[in-house]
């Protein structure tokens, strides 16, 4: 990121997870509340395993905040493990006697980063590796990202996201994207009063339930995808001038580095594959205040930067790794051949899988704009976006 740096540290059963956010203008009117609302969205949702009945995340900062507004230092925040009080033992910092020591973890789970992890770090106990490479590190994310919105939102862009596909069942069965037939304002429904996946499509919602619990009986995982959508972006965002500074490439990265995701598309994706340029390309035309387009294929984007529609990234999500039926596997230690290590987990991620890109995004975005319009206080960041609205009217004539 280029105005933005985030660090965070933490395994999933230690005491807690802990984060710097460098960068943040000062003046900003940072929502506890409003972070501790992300924070338990990124808990809920169907075919969530035991540990997010344990945790009830909540954030502490620990500096860069004075009287609810950022000060233009760095912001430091701590979300503790309440499951920490139950791995005392297994994860502590200091040397405890051999026979409170837990078995180590020799066998890895194929799909998660046990075994090569064990191999880079050369370790036999695969512990030391699943604990920092676990989803669970992404509620620090989530706390970035939550402040990232509340930059965003003070500048007039509103970040949501929806749940549009579970294993075969899609939402609206849209062989496309599904944003434009998502319901008015369903947003504020969800950000209240969430369905179980999040879905904005009832009757969709209603058979992927069924496919959840079919899988959970079957000691099974699944996955799917969805869709995050960021409206109100000011043209220019981002830059083709060179290529690690494309706000695409930026999308892509930051939402590809979400544990689970295997695929990012933005806009209309790898669905521009069987169609022709006059199907895919968003014809411009000027009508009332701003340019208007009859689509938004790009998704938002154009050569790298904002073009003024709604920015539309969709990601791909594996199924969880830890299965309850477990894959076979082999022994680190002994070579023999066994089943996998099983780790408490979850059947489905997805409606918690989707808030995690809503914080990645906001986080990009964030730092695009700050890097875009500048300003060390959250007025001078309002003035330069106000001036390029009002550039980016329409034709004069219009």
């Amino acid at each position: 990121m280029k105005r933005l740096r985030l660090l965070t540290a933490g395994e999933s059963h230690g005491p807690g997870l802990v984060g710097v956010l460098e960068g943040m203008p000062a003046g900003l009117r940072v929502s506890t509340a409003g972070v501790n609302r992300d924070l338990a969205r990124r808990q809920h949702g169907y075919g969530s395993g035991r540990r997010m009945r344990i945790e009830r995340d909540r954030v502490e900062w620990t500096a860069g905040i004075r009287y609810s507004r950022t000060l233009g230092s760095p912001l430091g925040f701590l979300v503790e493990n309440r499951d920490w009080a139950n791995w005392t033992d297994r994860m502590a910092v200091e040397p405890v006697p051999a026979d409170r020591r837990p078995k180590p973890i020799t066998r890895a789970r194929p799909g998660h980063a046990d075994l090569a992890g064990a191999i880079k770090y050369d370790t036999d106990d695969m512990r030391e590796v699943l604990e920092r490479a676990s989803a669970r590190s992404t509620a620090a994310r989530a706390v970035a990202g939550a402040v990232a919105r509340q930059l965003l939102a003070a500048v007039g862009v509103r970040i949501w996201s929806f749940v549009d596909q579970l294993g075969p069942v899609r939402a609206f069965s849209a062989a496309g994207s599904a944003v434009e037939l998502v319901p008015e304002g369903w947003w504020r429904e969800d950000l209240h009063a969430p369905s179980p996946l999040r879905c904005p499509d009832p009757e969709a919602e209603a058979k992927m339930l069924s496919i959840i619990d079919a899988v959970k009986d079957a000691g099974d995982s699944i996955g799917g995808s969805f869709v995050v959508v960021a409206e109100g972006l000011p043209m220019g965002v981002g830059s083709d001038a060179e290529w690690d500074t494309r706000l695409d490439a930026a999308l892509a990265g930051a939402v590809m580095a979400i544990p689970a995701v295997k695929g990012v598309e933005i806009g209309l994706g790898f669905g521009v594959v069987p169609r022709r340029g006059s199907e895919v390309h968003d014809v411009v035309a000027s009508g009332g205040e701003g340019w208007a387009r009859s689509t938004n294929n790009a998704g938002g984007i154009e050569g790298g930067m904002s073009n003024g529609a709604p920015v539309v990234v969709r990601a791909a999500v594996k199924p969880v790794a830890t299965l309850r039926r477990s894959l076979s596997s082999v022994d680190l230690v002994t070579g023999e051949s066994d089943r996998a290590h099983i780790e408490r987990s979850d059947v489905a991620i997805l409606p918690r899988a989707a808030i995690v890109g809503e914080s990645m995004v906001a986080l990009i975005l964030a730092d695009e704009v700050l890097a875009t319009f500048g300003g060390d206080t959250i007025g001078d960041l309002r003035a330069a976006v106000a001036r390029r609205r009002r550039r980016s009217r329409g034709p004069k004539g219009a």
